[in-house]
């Protein structure tokens, strides 16, 4: 199977992980669709998005993949007093991958990185590899470490 750049990074740096595949709906895009075809529990499926600051930063985030975020916890975390998600149709540009397909690893450029602390309450998680239909497995302290990404609680509690 073709590494993707995520993969390729985790494998330079001899870093034990998981890819697994599934089948891709092209109108569920979703963290929680990718769950069910994994046949996994929601709560190890975490999804990657991509932020801007007021000052026009890039952030990235990842969270548990069934949460909304909270923009304001992620801003103070940050250092920023407002973020908020970018345009779908700039995604690519910004970080080389397509909407439903963005790993925290390998983008065309290093972003500072944030880490929800509920993936640490865990093993292992799922996380994009960096196409539809790919997901990497492994442990969440890993990536933190790999990406020298910050932590918080950056989820909407209802």
């Amino acid at each position: 199977m073709k590494k993707t750049n995520a993969m390729r990074i985790l494998d330079s740096k001899k870093i034990s992980y998981e890819m697994t595949t599934y089948l891709v709906d092209e109108k569920d895009l979703s963290a929680i669709h990718a769950a069910e075809m994994l046949g996994v529990n929601v709560k190890y499926v975490y999804k990657t998005l991509v932020l801007r600051t007021k000052n026009n930063d890039i952030i990235v985030v990842c969270l548990p993949g069934a949460k909304e975020i909270n923009l304001k916890s992620l801003a103070k975390c940050a250092g920023f007093k407002k973020v908020e998600m970018v345009k779908m149709k700039e995604i690519q540009d910004l970080t080389g991958y397509i909407r439903g397909g963005v790993s925290p690893l390998g983008m065309k450029k290093s972003y500072d990185t944030y880490l929800d602390e509920s993936m640490f309450e865990l093993d292992k998680i799922y996380f994009s590899a960096g196409e539809r239909g790919k997901q990497i497995y492994m442990n969440p302290k890993d990536l933190k470490n790999i990406l020298d990404a910050k932590t918080g609680n950056f989820i909407i509690n209802i």
